[in-house]
């Protein structure tokens, strides 16, 4: 580390000023300046998009930070902890096929503990002038010291906004370092994966099967082409009984899991950019699953995850409210960017979607309880629809940059002659309440003595960030999709399982429209 030794009046001490700086600033400057290509699917190249130009002065009075580029937000990210555990961040990072630039981040944050570490000794310097001059002084000896204060501020100013740039580089290449990961969690991509529970068998059918598609367009229930014309490709007009299936699905997914103390909540649709990169998505990078609307800060979401997780955004909870519980419906709009193919075709990839999402906000001991909870409850429910499918808990590389883990829920499809996935559960620990500022003050585990004093007692102890978990219970058209394809019947009808019949007016089969 460079001192700066103590500053004497006259030009003679702003030169050393500058000179003493110069080393310190210009290695400060090099690291801001420093192009780090990456790849655009990483959490980063979200986060790199967050900035803007700050036109106001920088922190400490500085009057020359017009133009620096900031992060609208800051995620309270623990760099010691990153620091004294390398390896195995490196070695998470590697597993998740994340594209974080580690040694930058570490080198980035040494710089920054030496640059905070000058310039509070320059603050206490600067302090220690001030003291000095409250007494009686000769006027010689004043003077120095006017001149030694005003050199040290303006040294001050210059450190300073390097400290901001600085530190705004740094949260920019942290932001995408991916959650820890569970230690059960398999290594590797999607194929190694592995199965934790399957439900049901693979139905045996005695007719030539049909897929979703064709079995829609004999029913009456879809219309691909208008859709393509009004809206353009995968999108889609639900029509008839398809409409009453979708209602009939949300509504009872919203009841089934409001009976497990879940608050039903309709969300907005329309998020501003921020929340959404706060959540672990990228609304701005190439490929992204986002639709931003532009010339704005707002982005469509694209689960109600999004919008639930902000809705305690910037606050403390009380400890006796967790954990809160959130069963919410809203449509979802996706890019689906590169995806193409038979495999995707109909509904089973589509821009709009109808969708009920479950989101918890808990303890963080109590987390890995509530994951299970969540997986329970979607099993239950596609159970009880009569539907054949696998419970994966999910590798490495399939982890999103939030999720410490995951389980995804596989269907079989018989018309698409696959399984395909219709819902995730994700445990994501505080990776996102660290980037919403969500905390809660967790009550003593004993009461304060009776001398204690006032603001010492209950509910005064430090806070912790939450943990947050997110799960589908249905996302309507794969439901469909499962619906339509697994109870068709020789004669063209689909059977409709008998939980959704009450929702549907007692309808029980949609048979084919008479030509």
């Amino acid at each position: 580390m460079l001192t700066c030794g103590r500053f004497l009046s006259s030009s003679s001490a702003a030169a050393a000023t500058t000179a003493s700086f110069s080393p310190l600033r210009t290695l400060t400057r090099s690291l801001l300046r420093r192009a780090h290509p990456r790849l655009l699917s990483s959490a980063s190249a979200a986060a790199a998009t967050a900035v803007e130009p700050d036109t106001k002065a920088s922190g400490g009075g500085a009057g020359g930070g017009a133009g620096v580029a900031r992060p609208q937000w800051k995620a309270a990210i623990d760099f010691k902890w990153i620091r004294d555990n390398r390896d195995a961040v490196a070695d998470n990072i590697r597993c998740r096929n994340s594209a974080t630039n580690l040694d930058l981040v570490l080198e980035l944050y040494e710089q920054y503990l030496a640059l905070q570490k000058e310039v509070e000794r320059l603050r206490a310097e600067r302090n220690a002038v001030a003291n000095k001059m409250k007494g009686k002084l000769d006027p010689s000896v004043r003077l120095a010291l006017v001149e030694e204060g005003k050199n040290l501020k303006e040294g001050l100013i210059a450190l300073e906004e390097d400290l901001v740039q600085l530190t705004d580089k740094l949260q920019l290449e942290a932001q995408s370092i991916p959650n820890t990961t569970h230690p059960d969690v398999p290594v590797g991509g999607e194929e190694n994966s592995v199965v934790r529970k399957e439900v049901g068998s693979q139905r045996s059918f005695n007719f030539k099967i049909k897929d979703h598609v064709q079995l829609g367009k004999e029913l009456d229930l879809f219309d691909f082409d208008a859709a393509s014309e009004v809206s353009g490709s995968k999108f889609y007009y639900l029509k008839n009984e398809a409409v009453l299936l979708e209602m009939a699905l949300v509504n009872w997914a919203i009841m089934e899991v409001s009976k497990k103390g879940f608050t039903p909540l309709i969300t907005p649709e329309i998020v501003r950019s921020s929340v959404v990169e706060k959540c672990g998505f990228q609304p701005r990078a190439q490929n992204t699953q986002v639709y931003s609307i532009e010339d704005s800060d707002q982005c469509l979401i694209g689960t109600a995850e999004i919008p639930v997780g902000g809705i305690h955004m910037d606050s403390i909870l009380a400890d006796s409210v967790l954990p809160l519980k959130y069963v919410a419906y809203s449509h979802c709009f996706r890019t689906e960017a590169g995806a193409a193919g038979a495999a995707t075709r109909g509904l089973y990839r589509v821009h709009q979607f109808s969708k009920v999402e479950m989101f918890i906000f808990c303890r963080p001991e109590e987390s890995d309880k509530w994951h299970e909870e969540l997986i329970t409850i979607e099993e239950d429910l596609y159970a009880s629809l009569g539907l054949h499918f696998k419970t994966l808990d999910m590798a490495t590389g399939d982890l999103g940059a939030p999720a410490y883990r995951k389980f995804d829920i596989e269907a079989w499809m018989p018309g698409l002659e696959r399984y395909g996935e219709i819902s995730s559960a994700s445990n994501c620990t505080d990776y996102q309440s660290r980037r919403l500022g969500i905390r809660y003050r967790p009550t003593p585990s004993e009461p304060p003595p009776a001398n204690s004093k006032k603001g010492k007692g209950a509910g005064s102890g430090p806070t912790q960030f939450v943990h947050t978990l997110n799960a589908t219970a249905v996302a309507v058209p794969r439901l469909i999709v499962s619906i339509l394809e697994n109870f068709q019947q020789d004669d063209g009808a689909v059977v409709i399982p008998e939980p959704l019949r009450p929702f549907m007016g007692g309808l029980e089969v949609l048979s084919p429209k008479s030509k």
